[in-house]
């Protein structure tokens, strides 16, 4: 996550082509020191790259990384704001929770802080009318999608870094500030992940913790989540984020019987991945409502093929 001296060194790559450590402490007040350690951070997770002028002196630039053009974006649509200013580390982890109107005590209890801690955060936002109150939850105002979407991509980052120093070819294909879901190209990218203490296996892989086991085209996917335990239900809720075919759908069901997940447990967690609405029609399917005629009814198998399929796993 970007700290606060390395914001400030950051916006200002992003609004010039290139600067000198002399350049960047000039600009921001910070020592030549403390610049060239916050670049060379800045150099290690790819958001800057470097050059060497005359006498070897070091230039340096912004990449064209996704952070950057989303922070360029942000600054395009509202310049009128001073972004390093506004905002911390703590504040772009509140604002990836903020696409819709979100309740204190809920970013509080997903982020594992207090809620004067998400207060604290808030309040350069609120500060500076950017919030839009509903009742007891917090969303950002329409034409802030922008900062929204550069909070996203400053937390998608983080996460594919940490990723990436362990398994290169890593992708993100879910995270919020504090979780991530990944996979892989590689078996020695698999053997890495499958050896960190902090990743673990999930989707179609894990079913065989539950004496399911399929068969896997490809690697595993992992979950990084060094706070929480891997439920079932989150295995579920892996498993259809990363495909929710009819053959995905199926299997995530006999998971859901055999373990006999809670439907009130399984939707607030399908709630963090916008996975609701199939997790409400794989129940009414569960409870013998067969019918296909909605949105997602082409992920549901018929009720004579998951019959077979759970006597093929003897699940009751």
């Amino acid at each position: 996550m970007l700290s606060k001296t390395g914001f400030e060194i950051f916006d200002v790559l992003c609004s010039a082509r290139e600067a000198t450590a002399k350049d960047l402490a000039a600009e921001t007040g910070h020592s030549r020191k403390q610049v060239y350690r916050v670049v060379d951070n800045l150099l290690e997770v790819g958001l800057v790259d470097e050059s060497r002028r005359h006498r070897n002196q070091r230039v340096v630039r912004a990449t064209d990384d996704p952070v950057v053009e989303a922070y360029r974006h942000l600054t395009s649509k509202l310049g009128h704001v001073d972004w390093p200013e506004l905002l911390s580390p703590a504040t772009i982890r509140v604002c990836w929770y903020l696409d819709e109107p979100r309740r204190v005590t809920a970013i509080a209890d997903r982020l594992g802080i207090t809620r004067q801690a998400v207060h604290k955060a808030l309040t350069p936002l609120k500060n500076r009318a950017m919030l839009a109150p509903s009742g007891p939850d917090y969303a950002l105002t329409d034409d802030l999608q922008p900062l929204r979407d550069f909070a996203q991509e400053v937390v998608t980052h983080e996460h594919r870094t940490r990723a990436r120093k362990l398994a290169p070819s890593a992708t993100i294909a879910w995270c919020d500030p504090k979780r991530a879901l990944a996979q892989v190209q590689t078996s020695e990218n698999t053997d890495a992940l499958q050896q960190a203490s902090e990743w673990d296996t999930t989707g179609l892989a894990a079913f065989y913790a539950y004496d399911l086991q399929f068969f896997l085209a490809g690697e595993p996917a992992f979950w990084y989540a060094p706070d929480d335990q891997l439920t079932p239900a989150d295995i579920v809720c892996h498993t259809l984020v990363l495909e929710a075919g009819a053959r995905r759908v199926s299997y995530a069901m006999l998971l859901i019987e055999q373990e006999q997940i809670p439907e009130d447990d399984l939707l607030e967690t399908a709630s963090w991945y916008g996975i609701e609405p199939l997790i409400e029609r794989i129940y009414q399917f569960i409870k013998g409502d067969f019918a296909t005629t909605d949105d997602v009814g082409n992920s549901i198998p018929s009720g004579q093929e998951y019959a077979a399929l759970k006597e093929q796993y003897g699940v009751a």
